[in-house]
């Protein structure tokens, strides 16, 4: 293990790789808002690197390349191994959703000549970290007649943005004398959609302006956003972060740049021993439910299909018993040491910025709840593999004991009788709508995602 700022081991040119790797990061982060507009990415990046979609596919054999979608949410992709699928798969997975806020099934309104959208949050987050910031919106309205129109606003530079109004310091003498929780509530993170009222209207001319705005740019009515799903997400594009550039800030490291490392991983590998695979997820952030979470059956469906095309008899119960012949790394992130507030981590157990790839035993909270907890046979199996590698790696607990606390998807995996382990990247702000990761921690992940790979 390299117990040292990884900044510190690289020559000039491995620093301008890991520079590299973090422009191609910033872009991915920039784009992918959404988890929609992250399968999409990702199947741009695989189509790119010789993947096919399965649908297309009618075998398989070793040196492979496949990739399956469920519901324009989830994509999962395999190289196919030397060895039998069913002597175990070495598989990343990350999810690829964020907290944010989603429109409401009817979400407009006009007050006091102001069109307003009504929100309902989505995942953990304080709220008084999304007000007085520049939003966008981000998703796909469903028509009747099966047609789904995608809406983007205010990414393009020539956009315009959205956001949630609060009070002006003047006039804020009751709001400060709320608790942090309350200070803003959740019924009030309503974003303001226009002011500007549809000359000859008189009776709610705002919102009639809004709405035509709407159906001119996305030929939709106001009933279609019934069975819209539109989130409101922060606006602008990922950046450098610090004066030296170590860093990048940006909205929804957690999990996206664990979900890019171990997609990139996957695509730079080439023949493997062992099947490998990445697997990318929705909904963690509210229980990793549903069709698209990581409790669905997407993924052992997926298996047992990659198994049917390799030839193989039996394929829902060998790909029980290729599950339970697997290894997993649960990419996901870690609380990152926070300079300002020390008190809240145990300091020997703790993840720090340009350390490497975390590694967390168990996540849970308090005394372990709903953590994986990994065995520790696989935990120094795991250690070899990035010794061998000369990865830069560290061990973290998610805060102090009694602090709080977070959960992954490594548990879920683990119910399959798997073997899997938390290993992922420290963030710093996580849940809000700026938060930072190391470039070190990017390039030592990716890294070590490429060795667990390559593992025999």
């Amino acid at each position: 293990m390299y117990r040292k700022n990884a900044w510190e081991k690289y020559d000039e040119k491995t620093e301008a790789k890991v520079m590299e790797f973090a422009e191609g990061y910033k872009a991915f982060l920039s784009y992918a808002k959404t988890e929609r507009l992250a399968v999409k990415e990702a199947v741009r990046l695989l189509d790119s690197k010789g993947f096919k979609n399965v649908e297309s596919v009618k075998s398989v054999k070793a040196g492979d390349k496949v990739y399956f979608i469920n519901r324009k949410k989830n994509v999962c992709a395999f190289i196919v191994g030397k060895k039998p699928i069913t002597d175990g798969i070495r598989i990343l997975g990350a999810h690829i959703d964020s907290p944010r806020m989603d429109l409401k099934e009817h979400p407009l309104y006009e007050r006091d000549e102001f069109v307003l959208a009504d929100t309902h949050y989505y995942g953990g987050i304080k709220k008084y970290q999304w007000v007085t910031i520049p939003l966008a919106l981000h998703g796909v309205v469903c028509k009747k007649d099966g047609s789904v129109i995608e809406v983007d606003i205010g990414e393009n530079d020539n956009d315009p943005v959205v956001g949630i109004s609060d009070l002006l310091i003047h006039l804020a003498a009751d709001q400060l004398g709320k608790s942090a929780a309350k200070v803003i509530e959740g019924e009030n993170l309503d974003v303001i959609l226009g002011n500007k009222p549809l000359k000859g209207e008189e009776k709610k001319a705002v919102m009639a302006n809004v709405l035509k705005i709407l159906k001119d740019k996305y030929d939709f009515e106001e009933e279609d956003l019934v069975t819209a799903e539109i989130e409101v997400v922060p606006a602008g594009k990922a950046r450098d972060y610090g004066l030296d550039r170590s860093m990048v800030a940006g909205y929804g490291h957690d999990d996206r740049c664990c979900a890019y490392t171990s997609l990139m991983a996957l695509l730079d590998s080439k023949k493997l021993e062992y099947t490998g695979c990445c697997i990318l997820v929705d909904k963690e952030e509210i229980g990793s439910v549903g069709a698209t979470g990581a409790q669905s059956r997407f993924f052992e469906n997926a298996i047992a299909k990659l198994l049917e095309l390799a030839g193989e008899k039996e394929p829902l119960w060998k790909a029980r018993l290729t599950m339970e012949n697997s290894k997993m790394l649960s990419s996901d992130v870690s609380a990152g040491f926070d300079p300002l507030f020390p008190g809240v981590s145990d300091s020997k157990n703790a993840a720090y910025f340009a350390y490497g790839i975390v590694f967390n035993k168990y996540t849970g909270s308090r005394g372990k709840s709903g953590s994986n907890d990994a065995n520790p046979e696989y935990y120094a199996w795991v250690r070899n593999v990035m010794d061998e590698a000369e990865v830069s790696w560290q061990n973290a607990e998610l805060g102090k004991v009694d602090q709080g606390g977070g959960g992954t998807i490594a548990y879920i995996l683990g119910n399959y009788n798997m073997n899997v382990i938390d290993a992922g990247i420290p963030v710093l702000n996580m849940h809000a709508p700026m938060e930072i990761v190391s470039k070190a921690d990017l390039y030592e992940a990716y890294r070590g995602y490429v060795a667990f790979l390559n593992s025999k």
